[in-house]
């Protein structure tokens, strides 16, 4: 079977501690019959996770892991904040569980305030969140998962995993304006920083492997922290720091579609008393990586918040090698989020590093591109997305850094379609695999998205984007009259639907690897060319800008590179693991 070749089988998971690989008959390290729907932007997921909050009924269980919680972000409007929802839910009856990170102090940019705000507010309308340290030193709990179960209507369970968090700057739409509730960024990325993100919606018996990372992690009987301080604080602040018993699990939903689903994690090696359910951690998220890697031949796409480290591009880069007609396009954020003297080196020499690793192994077949919005504004890139020759498609909060490999936790889906694609080139990789719809599918809405071929954007006006109010206005007119919209495309000189050069044209030709590849150059070429001339005539369509690495000083280089090793990007492996160079 095509899966067999592409996802972990038993055994290669390298934990033999954790339930996950024990939960079927057959012993199957991954489920299969599930349905896996990426939800591209923050706007999208809040607002079918609200809808689905407030179906919840007395008796039904909602279960939440995350990196960072604010209380007060909204989902969809006012009255719709996430701690108001989900203490609405606890206070209707539903069981509401959750995880936070304790995180490290404010003014170190984290979110230990705001976490023990939303678990406070949590707790008065009778659910529960604990704040979560058991980490290694400078360590974190990335993981970002939102389990809904029903107790009568087991057909609505849906677990949702990805990239993106429930607090401030996440609620961005195709439009990229940015969330009104911001927290600071870099300088570049404005007052409201523009984000992409991705995350996925999960129906199906994958429901139930979901809620097993979340359970393993509550019943844990651990201490929530091992600091002296941290234990003081919470005795005095008469903190939870006992899970209460979950009721047990519930059978796993029913098979609804095509979709076979793998969770991919990263553990670390936590010194003296491992995780009970990883010993000595677990690095799935690595390992499947470098599997699908060793079969790519054509097209590796990726989206992600870092890319960093030579020692994890390292599989990469030997992909490149091996394989003289594979593509890499990366889409990453033209800048670190955040911009002060110290943090900004130590930030950009890991990427430095690492395009450097990756330009050595593929050459001008490798491809890196930040995004900007209509008006010019850098689009923070959030999302940790990864799709692979059309067939192996991954989407997590796992970054491609030492960091999210080996020593934060993480949790990521691979998702392998049983469904082939029809559309040419119908095996890009040539080994027989054949193109899945649903890893095609992703890509192609994400490169529609950057290259402007979207309907979110059909008709792209740098103004309005200027003026939020001037897109509102368009798009009420334009209802007003049901060809407004047609009559100002063709003004605008759109080509005949399926005519050489026209969109449904463009977006068939991203099918074919080459193609796509070809098509995110031009664009921006194109782009680059525009602001070069002194931005001339009309903007052109596309949002991708070409990635140059940034030069660094020589004086900075050697203290960024040792900051960076020891504080960005660290090491969770276990010594004789990091010493034969594995994962």
């Amino acid at each position: 079977m095509t899966r067999v070749r592409w996802l972990l089988v038993r055994g290669e998971r390298g934990n033999p501690a954790t339930r996950l690989d024990d939960r079927r008959p057959d012993g199957a390290a991954w489920s299969w019959g599930n349905e896996a729907r990426p939800l591209v932007h923050g706007a999208s997921y809040f607002a079918e996770l609200l809808a689905g909050v407030e179906a919840m009924r007395e008796g039904d269980l909602l279960l939440f892991t995350d990196w960072r919680g604010d209380p007060d972000e909204r989902l969809d409007g006012p009255g719709t904040e996430i701690g108001t929802v989900l203490c609405r839910a606890a206070g209707r009856g539903v069981l509401v569980k959750g995880l936070l990170w304790r995180s490290h102090l404010d003014n170190l940019h984290f979110s230990q305030e705001e976490n023990l705000r939303f678990g406070q507010e949590l707790a008065r309308a009778g659910g529960e969140c604990l704040l979560d340290m058991r980490v290694r030193p400078g360590g974190s709990h990335h993981q970002k998962l939102v389990v809904l179960r029903h107790r009568d209507r087991p057909e609505r369970d849906v677990a949702y995993v990805g990239g993106i968090d429930l607090c401030h700057n996440r609620n961005d739409d195709a439009r990229h304006r940015g969330d009104r509730q911001s927290l600071p960024m870099a300088a570049a990325y404005g007052p409201h920083p523009p984000w992409h993100d991705v995350q996925l919606a999960l129906r199906g018996p994958v429901v139930g492997d979901v809620e097993a990372v979340f359970r393993e992690r509550w019943e844990d009987p651990a201490p929530l922290s091992r600091s002296p301080l941290t234990r003081l604080r919470e005795h005095l602040h008469r903190e939870d720091v006992s899970a209460d018993p979950l009721p047990p699990q519930t059978p796993d939903p029913e098979p609804c579609g095509t979709h076979t689903v793998q969770l991919l994690r990263t553990y670390p090696n936590r010194l003296l008393l491992g995780y009970p359910f990883a010993p000595d951690g677990e690095r799935s998220i690595a390992r499947g990586y470098l599997k699908a890697l060793r079969r790519a031949r054509a097209l590796i796409y990726l989206e992600d918040q870092y890319l960093w480290s030579p020692r994890v591009v390292a599989g990469f880069a030997e992909a490149l090698r091996r394989r003289p007609g594979l593509r890499m396009i990366g889409v990453v954020p033209t800048f670190p989020d955040q911009d002060g003297g110290l943090t900004l080196p130590m930030n950009l020499i890991g990427r430095i590093n690492a395009l450097a690793e990756l330009r050595r192994a593929g050459g001008d077949r490798v491809a890196v591109y930040g995004l900007e919005n209509r008006a010019g504004t850098p689009v923070y890139v959030h999302a940790k997305v990864c799709v692979i020759d059309d067939v192996w498609a991954s989407v997590g909060s796992d970054n491609i850094n030492l960091r999210s490999w080996t020593h934060d936790s993480e949790l990521g889906c691979a998702v392998h379609d049983e469904s082939a694609d029809p559309r040419d080139p119908r095996d890009p990789g040539g080994l027989g695999d054949g193109a899945r719809v649903f890893a095609r599918d992703l890509r192609l809405e994400l490169m529609r998205e950057h290259l402007d071929l979207a309907d979110t954007d059909a008709a792209p006006d740098a103004d309005a984007d200027r003026d939020p109010d001037a897109a509102a206005d368009r798009d009420r007119d334009a209802g007003a009259d049901p060809d407004a919209a047609a009559d100002r495309d063709r003004d605008a000189g759109a080509d005949p639907e399926g005519a050489p050069g026209s969109r449904s044209a463009r977006e068939a030709a991203l099918c074919d690897p080459a193609a796509a590849f070809e098509a995110f150059e031009e664009a921006a070429a194109t782009l680059d060319a525009w602001y070069e001339g002194g931005r001339r005539g009309p903007r052109p369509p596309g949002r991708l800008r070409r990635y140059v690495p940034p030069d660094l000083p020589t004086g900075q280089r050697l203290p960024a590179r040792l900051l960076h090793r020891v504080l960005v990007d660290p090491d969770g492996r276990p010594m004789g693991l990091r010493l034969r160079r594995r994962f």
